[in-house]
C-alpha cells in the first residue's frame, strides 16, 4: 500500500480539510419536510432576475470556453468600484483567491497573521503554503465587539517573518466590524512590505456609519488587497465568482498560478448582469437589515447573547447545551452552523432568513429550549 500522506508536502500532511458544516445534500434526501437551511450565510431573497436570464442565455455557448480574462466583468467591476480594470483579479469565489495569495507570497519559514475566530480559510491557506500561522487574540467577551478583531494584538503579532495578514471586515463568523479610523490607524503602523488581505465578503450588508471599505485607502497603500464575492449579497453562491482589487504588479505575479478559465461562462454572465440590477441588491440588503435586527432582538428576548453584526448572519451563544440544542433543531429540519471548529463550541451561527423563515426558526427554538 502507498501512504499518500507521507508523499504530500509537509504543510499538507497535518492539514485538515475545510469543513462546510452539515452534509446538506444527504439531509435533504432524508428529510420528511423541507429543510430550513440557515447555516451557510446564503441570501434567501435569491439572485437577480436579470442574472438568471443571463445564465439561460449563456447556456447557448456552453460548448465554448469562457473569456479567460473575464474582460466584461472586470470592466463592470472597475466602473462600480471606481478603479481601473487592471486592478481587478477574478477568482472561482473569493475562497480561491484567499488560498492563492498565501500560495504565491508565503512559504516555509514565513509567517501569516490572522485574528482568533477569523474565517477558517486563512489557516488553511497558510498551512497549505507551508507557512506558520500566527493567531492574534480577539477582543475579550466583555468588549463592545466581543470576539472581534483586536487590531493592536494583530500589529503586535507581526514580525520580520510576516508576509501576509488576513483581516475580515465584517468578520465571519462573529459578524463584528472595526471602524474606518481604527483601520486607518492600523494600516499606518503596518510595515509596507507586509501584504494585507482585507476580506470584505459581507461589505454590501453594512450600514454602520463608522464603517468604510478598505478600497478607500488602497491608492495610498499598495500592500492592501481587497477581496469581495458574488456569493452573499448578490446571491450567486452556486456559480462561484469572486474578485480582488489589488495593485497591477501584484496581479501580474498572481496570474502565473491562476487556473485557465477559472471563472466559468455562466458565472461571468450572471455576475455582470447582477451588477446592473442595483434595485435587486438594494432590496435584498434592506430585507436583510430589517430581519437581522428583528431576529437579534427576538433571540436576546430569549436570554441569548448575540454578538453585534453587520452581516447576513448572527452569532448566538447557547452555553453548555449548545450541542444538544443544535441536534434537536436538526431533528426538526432546522439547520444552523455549529462553531466548534472555530473554537466557539458554545455558539451557533444563524443565517438571517426571510420573515417566514425566521419565524419558523423561533418556533423550533422555543420547542427545543423548553
Amino acid at each position: 500500500m502507498i501512504d499518500f500522506n507521507t508523499l504530500a508536502q509537509a504543510g499538507i500532511r497535518s492539514l485538515r480539510a475545510y469543513d462546510p458544516g452539515h452534509d446538506l445534500v444527504a439531509l435533504r434526501k432524508q428529510a420528511t419536510q423541507s429543510l430550513l437551511e440557515l447555516g451557510s450565510n446564503e441570501n434567501p431573497y435569491g439572485a437577480s432576475p436579470q442574472a438568471k436570464q443571463a445564465v439561460i442565455a449563456a447556456l447557448d455557448t456552453a460548448h465554448i470556453y469562457p473569456d479567460p480574462l473575464g474582460g466584461d466583468l472586470k470592466r463592470a467591476l472597475a466602473q462600480r468600484h471606481a478603479v481601473d480594470a487592471a486592478n481587478i483579479l477574478l477568482g472561482n469565489g473569493s475562497h480561491e483567491l484567499l488560498m492563492q495569495f498565501a500560495q504565491v507570497f508565503a512559504g516555509p519559514g514565513d509567517e501569516v497573521v490572522a485574528s482568533q475566530y477569523g474565517f477558517a480559510v486563512y489557516a488553511l491557506a497558510a498551512q497549505a503554503a507551508g507557512a506558520r500561522l500566527v493567531l492574534a487574540k480577539a477582543n475579550p467577551h466583555d468588549h463592545a465587539m466581543p470576539r472581534g478583531h483586536d487590531l493592536d494584538a494583530l500589529l503586535a503579532a507581526v514580525t520580520p517573518r510576516t508576509k501576509l495578514v488576513y483581516l475580515a471586515n465584517p468578520n465571519n463568523p462573529t459578524g463584528t466590524w472595526y471602524s474606518q479610523q481604527a483601520f486607518a490607524n492600523f494600516l499606518a503602523q503596518l510595515p509596507v512590505q507586509v501584504l494585507l488581505v482585507v476580506d470584505e465578503a459581507y461589505a454590501e450588508f453594512v450600514d454602520a456609519p463608522d464603517y468604510a471599505s478598505a478600497l478607500a485607502l488602497r491608492d495610498q497603500h499598495p500592500n492592501v488587497i481587497v477581496t469581495r464575492t458574488f456569493s452573499k449579497a448578490y446571491a450567486l453562491a452556486g456559480l462561484r465568482v469572486g474578485f480582488a482589487v489589488v495593485h497591477p504588479d501584484c496581479i501580474a505575479v498572481m496570474e502565473r498560478v491562476r487556473e485557465s478559465f477559472n471563472v466559468n461562462a455562466l458565472g461571468l454572465a450572471a455576475a455582470d448582469a447582477a451588477l446592473r440590477d442595483a434595485a435587486h441588491l438594494v432590496a435584498a440588503v434592506a430585507g436583510n437589515r430589517h430581519q437581522r435586527e428583528a431576529l437579534a432582538a427576538a433571540l436576546r428576548q430569549r436570554g441569548l447573547m448575540v454578538s453585534p453584526s453587520q452581516t447576513n448572519f448572527l452569532l448566538a451563544e447557547f452555553g453548555a447545551a449548545t450541542a444538544s440544542i443544535e441536534a434537536a433543531l436538526v431533528a426538526r429540519g432546522v439547520i444552523l452552523r455549529p462553531m466548534g471548529g472555530y473554537g466557539l463550541g458554545d455558539c451557533l451561527r444563524i443565517t438571517v432568513g426571510t420573515e417566514h423563515e425566521n419565524a419558523r426558526l423561533l418556533v423550533a427554538l422555543d420547542e427545543v429550549m423548553a
